[in-house]
């Protein structure tokens, strides 16, 4: 695996390890929009913090494109970008704007709509896709039977101009995608989006380094967008964000809720991005610098066959902001948030720095957990952990 740190907009030299060849139907032409010729795609791969392991493995055997959102696997319109030799990558390395370089491949000018990322399937004593459980050292199978077979579907639009580079990133996020079961195995539901570099940039800033470690995201209208951990120096890259110009501000939400002790949540609302720019909001000399807080659960059970995702959610004023996520357990239902019982710190970013954070006390501890079933269904039971654990915190779909 070659893994860089790579601004946007800037395409790293390097030896293709991906082939193009034609798919289905017309080999994967780009749609009727009079271009002719060929661009260049190029794919690289990053990911969002996970949950409870040290490493997560996959192994990428192909990217496919194709010109219609809804193409089946053997309509029409793709085009197989095929590694030369399968690639293991450590999602949990691609943190912090470092990303992992898929190669790059010519396509067909045009306009295409939907992309899937085909992983190879585990075989024999070695498992092309495991992960390992924090505090082990045995990787332990991930099963991945839908992207053996035709790979994760993605759909984001985006066009090819002839004699261009278009920069994919493909954004996995491992915390949201690892699913336990009842006898201890893990299995993947993948939750990956795809960002054109070419209107994005970044978010950078720093926590103290009693807070390395702690898991920062992105967000908007309380939706992860992008998260990262921030290093041993207590720095974090958020990276890549579509323009602001495009897609509006991100909140930038920081989360530390190690068990039983970690720091309060901070919250910085409304920055902006600029595309192949740096957005600063704090900086080693004056981080954020968040008080300690004790760690509360908030646990219960889902129906099994839901296969729901849980959500920590927390209001202030009229909106939102996702705490911490994770997914029940397949075959129990089974799940655990841990959620800093003290109040958050909130700003709204503003030059010159430094961003002043004010303490919410009215809604420390207090939470909204939002179950959402493979369905769509989706139903909310507010808790208070602010001072002591909560279970029983149940969802029948």
């Amino acid at each position: 695996m070659k893994t860089v740190a790579r601004a946007a907009l800037i395409a790293v030299p390097f030896v293709s390890m991906l082939t193009a060849c034609g798919g289905g139907g017309d080999g994967g032409s780009g749609s009727n929009s009079g271009t002719t010729g060929n661009g260049t795609l190029q794919v690289s791969m990053t990911d969002a913090p996970s949950c409870g392991f040290d490493h997560v493995f996959v192994t990428v055997n192909k990217v496919r494109v194709n010109t219609s959102s809804s193409a089946g696997d053997n309509d029409a319109g793709w085009t197989d970008i095929t590694m030369a030799s399968p690639q293991k990558i450590d999602l949990l390395t691609l943190t912090n704007g470092v990303l992992a370089d898929l190669g790059r491949a010519p396509l067909p000018a045009g306009q295409y709509q939907q992309i899937r990322l085909v992983l190879a399937a585990n075989q024999g004593n070695t498992p092309a896709n495991s992960v390992v459980v924090t505090g082990t050292t045995t990787e332990q199978p991930l099963d991945t039977p839908s992207a053996t077979q035709s790979g994760f579907k993605i759909i984001q639009p985006f066009t090819v101009q002839p004699n261009t580079l278009v920069d994919l990133v493909l954004d996995f996020n491992a915390c949201k995608s690892i699913v336990q079961r009842g006898n201890g195995t893990f299995s993947l539901k993948p939750v990956v989006t795809a960002i054109p570099m070419v209107v994005s940039g970044s978010i950078t800033g720093n926590v103290a380094t009693a807070q390395a470690g702690a898991q920062v995201f992105a967000e908007q209208n309380g939706q992860v967008v992008r998260g990262t951990v921030a290093d041993g120096n207590g720095q974090f890259v958020l990276s890549p964000l579509v323009q602001s110009s495009t897609n509006g501000t991100y909140d930038v939400v920081i989360v530390d809720n190690q068990v039983p002790t970690g720091h309060a949540t901070g919250i910085i609302r409304s920055v902006p991005v600029t595309a192949t720019q740096t957005t600063t909001i704090s900086t080693a000399g004056a981080p954020f610098t968040l008080p300690t807080s004790a760690t509360s659960t908030a646990a219960g059970t889902t129906t099994p066959a839901a296969q729901a995702s849980l959500r920590a959610l927390q209001t202030i004023g009229s909106a939102s902001y996702e705490i911490t996520s994770t997914n029940a357990n397949l075959d129990t239902g089974a799940y655990s948030l841990a959620l800093p019982a003290a109040a958050p710190l909130v700003g709204t970013y503003g030059t010159p720095l430094p961003i002043t954070l004010q303490s919410i006390t009215a809604v420390a501890g207090k939470y909204s957990i939002q179950a959402t079933s493979a369905a769509g269904v989706t139903q909310n039971t507010p808790v208070n952990v602010s001072s002591a654990n909560q279970s029983g915190i149940d969802f029948n779909f």
